[in-house]
């Protein structure tokens, strides 16, 4: 059928229903094309004809009807000098001349650079690239070969490892800083495409448009980022000892009664003292230390919890009878209750209160 097929097919040409077919080649049986039929090339095509192996013509948009007239490079190569009506084999393939901008790339592993204020880091990137067929007969003879439909995943992998071997040199050869890169990312990205572009051309291929969507540095690296813009926004404490004490202070509030308010106050007055300082420029006077807080005691009278008291609140509960030798106690790092005369804090406390009675017989 295709053979029959053939006898009465002159119409050549191609309607591209994908997006990612770069070369298709004419299905045509025995490669039998004849005399005088009709080759149309749309827009963002062009027809590329091959004879006995051999590159013969290539046609850019328009419609021709195909003869010796029309085919001065394949007359050549067969020596006619006349029009036949008999067919002659030949290859007809059309290359699409349009940019193709679905192509991804990025850094598997991570490329290591030299850089003036963090030393050597290494960084990882990624983003997209569009590629576009400038030179179709360089295309057939580097990449294509005989393949009836070379699609843009044929060559997108060799594409995007050329990227990764260029990305280093490229960031490295711009001489800007690591900070600076997200505010340099489309110069480098143009560098990128002229000189991706250039390695290419032997392949009839060049890179159009070269994006850098992100560059982004090692965990590590970006704390040490966010670590110093958080000093710069503080006012730029004398060193990151203060930093750490600013973090410790909604921890020490949300745990009162382990010292934590003591803890916050000195703190809290200690930076108060470096912003007067800082905005005035005068050093304030000298602010004692705040004073040690007292233990808080709590007792068991009649079953039931009382308390918190101090020393001098105890002695009150001494005086009131609330508290003796087998008054249950306890306070903040004890592991349970205990008897009062147990706890050699308060033996000052129950020195003038009697042991209780023996028991009477």
């Amino acid at each position: 059928m295709d053979r029959i097929r053939g006898e009465f097919i002159d119409i050549i040409e191609w309607t591209d229903d994908g997006r990612d077919t770069i070369v298709w080649r004419f299905p045509r049986y025995g490669n039998e094309i004849k005399m005088g039929a009709r080759l149309v090339v749309r827009e963002s095509q062009v027809a590329v004809f091959v004879n006995e192996g051999r590159l013969a013509d290539v046609y850019q948009p328009g419609t021709y009807t195909l003869s010796t007239q029309n085919m001065p490079v394949l007359s050549t190569l067969k020596g006619w000098k006349h029009g036949f009506e008999s067919p002659f084999k030949a290859e007809v393939y059309f290359v699409t001349t349009r940019q193709f901008t679905d192509f991804k790339w990025g850094t598997q592993n991570p490329v290591i650079l030299r850089d003036a204020e963090f030393g050597m880091v290494r960084v990882r990137a990624f983003g997209t690239f569009a590629a576009q067929v400038v030179d179709a007969a360089a295309l057939l003879r580097e990449l294509v070969g005989t393949d009836p439909q070379f699609r843009t995943e044929e060559v997108g992998e060799h594409l995007r490892r050329l990227i990764v071997s260029k990305l280093g040199s490229a960031l490295g050869a711009s001489g800007v800083p690591l900070l600076d890169l997200a505010a340099r990312q489309d110069g480098i990205g143009q560098q990128l495409a002229k000189a991706l572009t250039l390695e290419l051309s032997a392949t009839g291929i060049a890179i159009p448009r070269f994006y850098i969507e992100n560059i982004s540095a090692p965990p590590e690296v970006e704390a040490a980022i966010d670590t110093r813009s958080r000093m710069a926004v503080t006012g730029n404490l004398d060193d990151y000892a203060k930093l750490q004490a600013a973090d410790a202070i909604p921890l020490a509030a949300a745990n009162p009664g382990t010292g934590g308010d003591a803890l916050g106050l000195g703190v809290g007055m200690a930076l108060g003292q470096r912003i007067v300082q800082s905005t005035s420029g005068t050093a304030p006077a000298a602010v004692p230390p705040p004073l040690p807080t007292a233990p808080r005691w709590f007792i068991a009278v009649g079953g039931q919890q009382q308390g918190p008291y101090d020393e001098s609140a105890l002695a009150g509960q001494v005086a009131a009878g609330n508290l003796n030798r087998t008054t249950l106690v306890w306070r903040t790092g004890q592991a349970a209750w205990q008897p009062a005369d147990q706890v050699p804090e308060l033996a000052s406390l129950l020195a003038d209160v009697p042991p209780p009675l023996p028991p009477q017989g």
